[in-house]
């Protein structure tokens, strides 16, 4: 007798399976790593078919993130110099080549691992390449932000969207997603070093021409202090955004060396 296999019935394995990176910066969050890493819905990416590969950067905890993130499985890189920002493109830079997808999420339990597919689908379907997963369009639990961060990031979303014209609700988010190939094409162009990443990249990636859309997600209380800075930090913001209305990426042009320079070029 003949054993049948539903047609609906798929057999994937690792190897080729699409790998998501997600890269967790963290600086002080002991209380919040471990429940980040562990929430991953990680049977759900894999029926659906992808792996999973966590990278936390470390950027000089002096608690026991490093030790709580290696035990719940993810592997650990460190950046010295201080500031967010440093830490997002040190991961950036680590991203391995066989990377379909990156996610960026913070550390502090503040966003929730499981919405993970609601960014990568988009990106999976070929419908944009960079998503932000956006609290403002989402769910704000109570207690997870105050009126007047609430108020600067909806301040902030209707001027990057009005000016920049980009099709996203938040852009303070701790949440995006991309493509590698769009990662790699923002990456070269990120300078800052602190909490103004998040406007840089997705002020940046509208001037690229990338196609960035927003999910509505879930925003919760966070696990341990915050290192946000409201009004400091919020002016550096605001910099960033006035900054990248002048900002045009250059065009890297390719010169030969003399010796290979074929007669009557310019070499060019």
């Amino acid at each position: 007798m003949c054993k049948l296999t539903s047609p609906h019935t798929t057999l994937m394995t690792e190897d080729t399976n699409k790998k998501i990176v997600v890269l967790i910066p963290c600086y002080n969050e002991e209380k919040g790593i471990g429940e980040v890493i562990e929430r991953f819905p990680r049977d759900q990416l894999l029926f659906q078919g992808y792996s999973l590969e966590i990278i936390v950067i470390d950027n000089n905890s002096a608690d026991r993130t490093v030790e709580i993130a290696q035990a719940s499985g993810a592997s650990v890189i460190s950046e010295r110099k201080q500031g967010k920002g440093n830490a997002m493109r040190k991961g950036f830079a680590e991203v391995p080549e066989d990377a379909a997808y990156v996610v960026m999420l913070d550390g502090d339990a503040t966003y929730r691992p499981e919405e993970i597919l609601r960014l990568v689908e988009l990106l999976d379907s070929r419908f944009c390449t960079a998503v932000v997963g956006s609290r403002l369009g989402g769910r704000i639990a109570p207690g997870s932000m105050t009126a007047l961060n609430r108020a600067g990031n909806w301040f902030f979303a209707h001027i990057v969207r009005y000016i920049y014209r980009v099709n996203v609700t938040d852009v303070l988010t701790g949440y995006f997603a991309w493509t590698r190939e769009a990662l790699m094409r923002l990456h070269p162009h990120l300078t800052s070093s602190g909490f103004a990443i998040e406007m840089e990249m997705v002020t940046k990636m509208a001037k690229l021409g990338e196609e960035v859309y927003a999910v509505p997600i879930s925003y919760e209380p966070r696990a341990g202090q915050t290192n946000l800075r409201p009004f400091y930090d919020g002016s550096r913001i605001l910099l960033m955004f006035v900054r990248n209305l002048f900002w045009r990426p250059r065009e890297k042009v390719s010169f030969l060396p003399n010796d290979q320079r074929v007669p009557g070029t310019s070499g060019i």
